[in-house]
This record gives C-alpha cells, structure tokens and sequence, in this order.
C-alpha cells in the first residue's frame, strides 16, 4: 500500500531508541526524510546511522525550551520545516502517587508537555500554509487506565490527549490531522525498567514478573518497535485523512476499557 508521503520530512522526538526508533526507521522506509533527535547529538547521529537511507540526527532535550526552540530554528532553516511530527518523550521516573515531590511533577510538565507543544506550535504554521501536517503524540496507556506506580505519568499525559484533540478541531480543515497513540506493552527500554522495578519490588524474578504481564496481554507477548512504527506510519499517510483527533492503541488487546 502506497502512504504517498515520499518527498516528505518528518521530525521525531526521541527517536534514537525504542517506539521512537521503530517510527523512525517505518517512515524512512516510505522515502521520507528523517530527523531524529535524542538527548545528546553523539547518540542521535548513531541512531540514525543506523537506519540509514535519508536520516539525520539532531539533538534535544524537551525539559528544555531553550533546546527546543533551537532545534525549530534548526529545521525549519535547514530543512524547511517538518510535515509530520511525532512527539514522543521519555517518561518520568516511577513512584506512587503519596512519594512524589511536587518539583517532579513540574518537571515532568516541562518535558512532557510545554516542550513538545512549543515544538508544535512553531512547525504548525508551515504545515496549515502546504495543506498538509501530520501531528501524532507518543502517549502511554495509563492515558487510558491509569498504571500503578507511574503516578506523575498518570496525572500529566492527558494533559497532553486534551490538548490533541482541541488542536484537531482547529486545524483539521487545513489538512493538518492530530493523533495520539496509545502504547500498551512494546518491548522497549522503558518496559524492561518498569518489569525490573515490579520484580525488585515483588520479590519475583523478571522472567516471573514478564510472564505475569504476556499474561493479560490477548496477544500473549509484548508489542515491537517495528508494530508501533508501521502504525504510526499509516497515520502519516494520505489515505489516513479523514483520522483526527483519535487515539489509537497498539496494545495487544490489553486495555480493557471500550472508551
């Protein structure tokens, strides 16, 4: 299937590991000119290397809107700006809800909020003027249901899935479509953090802990980088048009709510 994005240049945050990799690499496979970005340019130079084909490296750091506005100037001088733009950051440390600091959740705020809405804000203009822009949000599930022990993620990502779906009203007859994706279980990093914190926590040895977790997942393992970007790739394309303001799992089958 054709996405007709070829041609296209495609921004992803946090793109040098895990879903923001897959992402990475899916698109880069229709023709479209990759700019990835990780915390430290040494890393995002490897990740994109690594994929090849038209991919280039820059850094940022969302926490920092000094970083972040240099990476918009960055773009929008050298590459002309960004028709699709993934928005994805790392997720803040875990914790339950009674041990967090207030500092924490003002930080995570920054990172997981201000930073990539500023990003947005400042590539949004180029995207309304083509007729064309596509702004897609790495969420998480406890979006959705809230997950134990991820208190701040739990209480500042729908910061996040409100602002998306007012934005996709607005600018939506412009052809510029906004999304979220909803990660459930994709064997990344992150996930190998959070199943090593359960096992320590629990007492059960990690192998114990991801058996418990396949387990309520219908699918009976955990998701791929590879799944999540092939998404997120059909979401950039032409023919996914008429997909605004959704939020779309790639989960398995594990959450469990219909809403």
């Amino acid at each position: 299937m054709e996405l007709g994005i070829s041609g296209q240049t495609a921004l992803v945050l946090g793109g040098g590991k895990g879903i923001g990799r897959g992402i990475s690499a899916a698109l880069a496979a229709e023709g479209v000119r990759v700019i990835l970005t990780s915390r430290t340019l040494a890393e995002a130079k490897a990740a994109a290397a690594g994929i090849g084909l038209d991919c280039v490296g820059l850094a940022c750091d969302t926490a920092d809107l000094a970083s972040v506005n240099a990476l918009a100037d960055t773009v929008e001088a050298e590459f002309g700006g960004a028709g699709i733009l993934v928005l994805n950051s790392g997720g803040p440390a875990a914790g339950p809800a009674t041990g967090v600091e207030m500092a924490a959740y003002a930080t995570a705020f920054q990172q997981l909020f201000m930073g990539p809405v500023t990003l947005a804000m400042r590539l949004l203009p180029k995207m309304r003027a083509q007729g064309y822009g596509r702004i897609m949000t790495v969420g998480s599930s406890g979006m959705v249901e809230p997950i134990a022990n991820l208190a701040v993620s739990n209480a500042i990502r729908p910061a996040t899935a409100g602002w998306s779906k007012t934005l996709a009203r607005e600018v939506g007859a412009d052809g510029v479509t906004v999304n979220v994706l909803i990660p459930g279980r994709i064997d990344t990093d992150r996930v190998a953090q959070i199943d090593g914190g359960a096992a320590a926590r629990t007492g059960q040895s990690l192998d114990a802990v991801r058996a418990q977790s396949w387990g309520r997942i219908p699918v009976g393992r955990y998701g791929t980088p590879e799944e999540f970007g092939a998404a997120a790739a059909f979401l950039a394309g032409r023919s996914a048009g008429f997909i605004t303001g959704s939020f779309l799992r790639i989960d398995g089958g594990q959450i469990t709510s219909i809403g």
